[in-house]
């Protein structure tokens, strides 16, 4: 599994609106130039989270974006399944239900299924407000 940019970023865009005031909708310029991201890039990533129902967008004048759960009801397992075509460490574990021919005979498939649980657990367990705090004991940027 590798994680991209698109998904770093959007995590990037998360932590950023869960340290904003939550009653303020924060401009996707201001995001971008605090988090020295592409605007353009930051627009891609921003319509995925807003049609997924993960922030809310206003448009015009005094609009821009914010979180409407709080910080802690949003997985990092969450924001990155949107942005990552598969968080699976092997194609064959991807789908609930696996239709690999090799299946029943495949040594290897009770581990891949592990790691893929692990991943997802873990990942699931990790939430914005983590982050969060992460970031303030760690006293280091996002």
């Amino acid at each position: 599994m590798l994680v991209s940019t698109k998904g770093r970023y959007a995590l990037r865009v998360m932590i950023e609106l869960a340290l904003s005031d939550p009653a303020e909708y924060i401009k996707l310029s201001t995001i971008a130039e605090r988090q020295e991201i592409s605007e353009k890039y930051l627009e891609s990533i921003i319509v995925i989270l807003s049609k997924a129902g993960l922030v809310d967008a206003v448009r015009g004048k005094g609009g821009g974006y914010k979180l409407n759960r709080r910080p802690d009801e949003y997985s990092v397992y969450e924001i990155l399944k949107l942005t990552e075509s598969s968080l699976a460490p092997v194609a064959c574990v991807e789908c609930e239900t696996n239709t690999c021919e090799r299946a029943m005979s495949c040594r290897t498939l009770p581990m891949w299924e592990g790691l893929n649980k692990v991943i997802k657990d873990y990942l699931t367990d990790y939430t914005l407000d983590k982050l969060i705090e992460t970031e303030i004991a760690g006293d280091f940027q996002i």
